[in-house]
């Protein structure tokens, strides 16, 4: 039976966006396919991991039958990958074997019943649901995702804060080490309430997620979110716990600030970074006679020196961050100047902010060196 015929991109392109979240290793074998159904011309790819759920609709179908099956996602990738631009490509299902042709290629590959494939069951009623463009809810994600923990023992911290007030929505993420925040005003919102997003439905938030106004739903139960934007939806569980107060990490009162070029920070941290160790990523940084210095080395003795011309002409202050901690934030905040502030104590954490978002925050922990 014909299930699909259409260009090698029309069908490579609801793949891509389904297969993101497949692992390579699987406990339920059938987890490693990609559920697909077709109900006349709609043609729906599900991909689904236990904890995260993605579908996408496209409008290839052939015929009017009823169809459902499931196949081997990366492999189904790569054959689409290898196969020409050019041409049709044709999907056929007899008895257990999926037929992809194009030209004069031919693969039949082996199917798994798709009434076994699991799929989430979907929440009954949703207690807060909002609106907003797609690329502010990416810009959201992207000013706090590298602060996540990976695979820390404390689970909540592996995931990003999303908190939910009357008009108004922010992002948190914390590792224990650093600490990232960012909001964004939402019409229409009046919940009130917080989540936790894991880590990897996150990341393939970033990935899907367009740099357009056109809207994204996000709609939020206990233990389940859904995000629906264009053909996509993507449904995940949520991370139990409790979030650190993430109000009382943030420091306020700072009196010292200094306004300093983002790219010339971020090339002389880079470089400074080639002299630390793997295991010491620590740099020195110098403020004082309008200067900030930035110094590394290692076990070797070798060093590295830098300066940058700063307007501050108050007390020396000398603290010691990780550099990658740094390096970090200045790779995902797109601006012209960040913002440092500091207290006069070697044991304070430094503030980033940028001058064109009261929103964004960040702090580092120093460390010893």
């Amino acid at each position: 039976m014909l299930l699909i015929q259409a260009t090698r991109d029309a069908v490579l392109k609801p793949l891509t966006t389904v297969v993101g979240i497949v692992e390579r290793r699987n406990t339920l074998p059938i987890l490693a396919n990609v559920l697909i159904r077709k109900n006349g011309s709609q043609v729906s790819f599900l991909a689904n991991d236990l904890e995260v759920q993605i579908t996408t609709q496209a409008d290839f179908g052939v015929g009017d039958e009823t169809q459902s099956t499931t196949v081997a996602a990366r492999k189904f990738l790569d054959i689409l990958r290898a196969l020409p631009e050019s041409g049709d490509v044709r999907l056929s299902l007899d008895d257990s074997k999926l037929t992809v042709q194009a030209g004069r290629s031919r693969f039949a590959l082996q199917t798994l019943n798709a009434t076994d494939y699991p799929t989430v069951s979907q929440v009954q009623q949703w207690d807060a649901s909002f609106s907003m463009p797609q690329k502010a809810l990416k810009q959201l994600f992207n000013q706090v995702h590298f602060s996540m923990a990976q695979q820390d023992i404390r689970y909540y911290l592996n995931g990003l804060l999303l908190v939910l007030e009357p008009g108004h929505v922010r992002a948190v993420s914390t590792d224990g080490h650093r600490l990232a925040h960012s909001g964004a005003t939402v019409d229409g919102l009046t919940a009130q309430m917080d989540a936790i997003i894991p880590r990897k439905t996150v990341h393939e938030m970033q990935r899907l997620l367009a740099d357009d106004d056109t809207p994204v739903q996000v709609d939020l139960a206990t233990g389940q979110i859904r995000f629906t934007f264009g053909q996509i939806e993507l449904i995940s569980k949520l991370v139990e716990g409790k979030f650190p107060d993430y109000k009382r990490v943030i420091p306020t009162g700072y009196t010292r600030h200094v306004q300093i070029p983002r790219e010339a920070l971020q090339a002389s941290l880079q470089r400074a970074a080639i002299l630390t160790t793997d295991k010491l990523k620590g740099v020195r940084i110098q403020l004082g006679d309008n200067l900030l210095r930035i110094s590394s080395s290692n076990a070797e003795q070798e060093e590295a020196r830098e300066e940058l011309e700063v307007d501050y002409a108050q007390e020396s202050l000398d603290v010691a961050f990780n550099v990658t901690y740094l390096l970090d934030v200045l790779a995902n905040v797109k601006t012209g100047d960040i913002c440092w502030s500091v207290q006069p104590d070697v044991n304070a954490s430094v503030l980033i902010t940028v001058p064109d978002d009261e929103e964004f925050k960040y702090v580092v922990m120093p460390m010893r060196i």
